[in-house]
């Protein structure tokens, strides 16, 4: 197949991208069916968007690089905070709906926030906003789709990507796809741990197969765990049930965040919250591996109405959170790191383009929740552009890429339990040098020789060891705690530190981010 530009991914960033690039031939090759297998579809809460007088640029910009403790990319927190209004607008032409106050699109608090700015619909935000791109999508003939299609390997020839191989899941035949541009929209990698929000689909290939060929990745030790997932399934609880009021209870009944962060309790930034139900729970004050979220001091229609979602998920567990409280522990979420990207979404591969949690640098140490539907659709936008402006003057290349089958015995199946365990136990919430290595350690002793079967699985597995191996790497190469990154034997956040994490090649370095937060602020 030969196309113009190849998006790889189905979320809300590779359908921005696609709207973008209408007018040349595109394919967006998705790895599950498109529209439902990303993570966007599923985000529930909101999109943070400056609308409101008593808001700002500003606000938002620093609460963003605070909440990211300040190792943020500054440049795409600008572009994030500046074009978020403006998509959301866009949104609303492709045919999304948001919630309204009147004729003000609604807004919300959300955590790590100065000011209420979480633009929402109901708790099914992502959903709409899905709803909308698929909606006004389907009216070009020139973007094609590919479902159930797995990219396993970049076609890349002196540093110029043209496209990329892949796997049909269905037959398990091979095949290429020839582009002048690429970009790549996989999203994140939560399928590396047990429990996690995202899809099953997401097992980092974008990370793996970028790093593969040569790219720069940076900040993978940055994982993020959202606080809320339902006890034991991990999924997803909204950060806006704790921004509609929701509070956080220890089995004695205690509202504990006022424990670690006084001032903004429930509303804290996420890595804070986290951390927070995590102590509680290994200190004995849990309750079933989980801590309480209650609810049912709110009134009943506000929970009816805008946590209808929240409401008939647990419904069906036989839990009404308008008269109990719901359990909830920390899930495996979304990747701050990613391939490293500049304004333009160019990564150091000419020619492939990334956005969404796929690329780095828009939300350093942590994300603010509602800073990652925006994040898809700004970035989209941007890559969509730049993929365009790209191939004005270029030619496809066809090139011969050959890559290794299994030929083992043992099951892929087997070994991916295997690397989430250990993922869970030595490089989730909380970390140690001793942890850190035994995990690098093990995951490095699994031998790709001995597995066959199912490529799929071979192939995700592949993937998973790649990118295990680049946060647990990256984790024990910066030798302090900051946002998601939690060293209990380095606890202080240093300011020697403050700076990124950049690996590439088998090399890894430190590189000083030298913004001036009051001289950044003023160009606002």
């Amino acid at each position: 197949m030969i196309t113009d530009i190849l998006i790889i991914g189905g979320g809300g960033a590779a359908l921005r991208a696609a709207i973008e690039c209408r007018g040349v031939d595109v394919i967006i090759a998705v790895k599950g069916l498109l529209g439902k297998s990303g993570c966007t579809v599923m985000a529930e809460g909101g999109y943070n968007a400056v609308f409101h007088k008593e808001d700002s640029f500003k606000k938002h910009f620093y609460d963003t690089v605070k909440g990211g403790a300040f190792i943020n990319n500054f440049r795409l927190v600008e572009l994030l905070v500046k074009n978020a209004p403006k998509e959301l607008i866009n949104l609303e032409k492709f045919g999304s709906l948001f919630d309204r106050k009147g004729k003000f699109i609604a807004q919300r608090p959300f955590g790590g926030q100065s000011f209420p700015r979480t633009c929402y619909s109901g708790d099914r935000t992502g959903h709409e906003i899905i709803r909308g791109l698929l909606e006004y999508i389907n009216k070009f003939e020139r973007i094609k789709v590919l479902e159930e299609v797995m990219a396993i390997k970049l076609i890349v020839e002196n540093n110029r990507c043209y496209g990329a191989l892949f796997l049909d899941l269905i037959n398990e035949k091979i095949f290429p796809i020839f582009a002048k541009a690429t970009i790549l929209a996989t999203g994140g990698a939560g399928q590396l741990y047990p429990i996690t929000s995202n899809p099953i689909q997401k097992t980092g290939d974008g990370f793996a197969l970028a790093y593969n060929e040569g790219a720069e990745l940076i900040d993978m030790e940055m994982v993020q765990f959202h606080p809320t997932g339902i006890v034991g399934k991990g999924i997803l609880v909204t950060e806006a049930v704790r921004g509609e009021g929701g509070i956080l209870l220890n089995k004695n009944k205690e509202r504990f965040m006022e424990r670690y962060d006084k001032e903004r309790m429930e509303l804290a930034t996420r890595d804070v919250v986290a951390r927070a139900i995590y102590r509680e729970i290994q200190e004995g004050r849990g309750v079933n591996g989980g801590v309480y979220l209650d609810v049912s001091h709110l009134p009943s229609e506000v929970i009816e109405k805008r946590l209808e979602t929240t409401l008939r998920q647990f419904l069906r567990l036989g839990i009404d959170i308008r008269k109990e409280p719901m359990l909830v522990s920390p899930t495996a979420h979304h990747f701050m790191g990613g391939l490293r990207i500049d304004e333009h979404c160019k990564t150091n591969i000419e020619g492939l383009f990334a956005c969404g949690e796929v690329a780095g640098g828009v939300h350093g140490a942590n994300r603010l929740g509602g800073n990652a539907l925006a994040d898809t659709q700004v970035f989209g936008a941007i890559a969509g552009r730049s993929a365009l402006e790209f191939i004005e003057d270029e030619k496809i290349e066809k090139i011969y890429v050959d890559i290794e089958l299994p030929s083992g015995e043992e099951k892929a199946e087997k070994y991916i339990e295997k690397v989430k365990k250990l993922m869970w136990n030595h490089v989730s919430i909380i970390r140690n040098e001793e942890g850190l290595k035994k995990a690098l350690k093990e995951i490095e002793s699994i031998d790709l020789e001995n597995v066959g079967g199912n490529l799929q699985k071979y192939f995700e597995l592949k993937n998973m060891i790649t990118v295990s191996k680049l946060v647990i790497e990256s984790a024990l190469y910066r030798k302090e705690s900051r946002g998601a990154h939690y060293r209990e034997d380095y606890p202080e956040t240093k300011e020697e530190w403050r700076g990124n994490i950049i690996i590439r090649e088998n090399k890894i370095k430190f590189e000083k981010n030298n913004y001036d937060v009051e001289e950044y602020l003023k160009r606002l």
